[in-house]
């Protein structure tokens, strides 16, 4: 909490125009009044009261952080009584209380507003949709039990909302302080080859490998090397695997079709090993519904 005091000791005239203005606003006047303090020291914070009855009153109205109109986006500024005067303090909203969890929710080159991706919005207009909301809460309720349960590898068509679905699992679970990361695999290849260079491979690597739920997004549209394949996702499958770390993939492709795109020059020994730890890992779901994105 950030305090910012004060304690002037001006009793001028023009402070007490000043206050008796203010005093026509009837958030202000809810304030002072909750405060109980003599009207001679109130004059003397006229204005940081009347910037604080402000912030109250857009709280008031606001619909979420993203409207926030204070100083400080998801804080208001509140008085409270010291011995000297007043002093006054930023407080946290409901909005961003609220919302603490999402700091449980690390984001790799993925859009935020999978942050606010929610089961109960959902909709529930296909039987797919409902099958896999029903895999998704058999996986939370074991996985809060502490049992060892594999993720979910949920494959479908371009833009049905394989993302959003798994991502609401995650903020529902992240509510439990469980601790998760979100990354796009095309992403996580270019800045891992990236890291190389600016020397925190190693860092980067181990904090994916042992976060406790994962979701690697749209496995099967990154530029394929080997390299990849082999120093990169095998590693970490293999890891979270041995450890019984569930992973969580969406794709566009089932896994005979991801087990293709990963033989390079016809080494299938290679691909059908990664696509076992995928099997290990994961359990594999079909979504079928129709573009949210058109």
């Amino acid at each position: 909490m950030e305090k910012i005091f004060f304690n002037s000791k001006s009793n001028n005239l023009d402070l007490k125009i000043k206050f008796q203005k203010a005093k026509k606003d009837k958030t202000f006047c809810e304030l002072i009044k909750k405060l109980n303090v003599d009207e001679k020291i109130l004059c003397k914070y006229t204005s940081i009261l009347k910037d604080s009855a402000i912030e109250i009153n857009n709280c008031k109205n606001c619909q979420g952080i993203s409207e926030c109109k204070n100083n400080i986006s998801g804080s208001f500024l509140i008085p409270s009584v010291n011995d000297n005067g007043l002093n006054f303090s930023y407080v946290n909203c409901h909005y961003k209380q609220n919302e603490k969890y999402k700091e449980n929710i690390s984001l790799f080159d993925m859009p935020s507003r999978l942050k606010d991706a929610c089961i109960s919005n959902i909709y529930t207009d296909d039987k797919s949709r409902v099958e896999i909301i029903k895999k998704m809460k058999k996986f939370s309720d074991s996985y809060l039990e502490g049992k060892k349960v594999k993720g979910i590898y949920l494959y479908g068509s371009f833009g049905v909302g394989k993302s959003y679905l798994i991502a609401a699992l995650f903020n529902e679970l992240a509510k439990k302080n469980i601790k998760s990361i979100i990354l796009h695999v095309p992403e996580l290849v270019r800045t891992i080859k990236e890291s190389f260079e600016v020397g925190n491979y190693a860092e980067k690597f181990d904090l994916i490998k042992n976060i406790p739920l994962l979701l690697l997004d749209d496995i099967g549209a990154e530029y394929l090397t080997g390299w990849a394949r082999d120093e990169i996702l095998e590693p970490i499958l293999q890891y979270r695997m041995d450890q019984g770390l569930p992973v969580f993939f969406t794709s566009n492709y089932d896994l005979l079709q991801l087990e293709k795109h990963f033989t390079l020059n016809e080494d299938k020994i290679k691909a059908k090993r990664l696509i076992e730890r995928v099997k290990q890992v994961s359990e594999s779901i079909e979504l079928i519904s129709k573009n949210m994105r058109e």
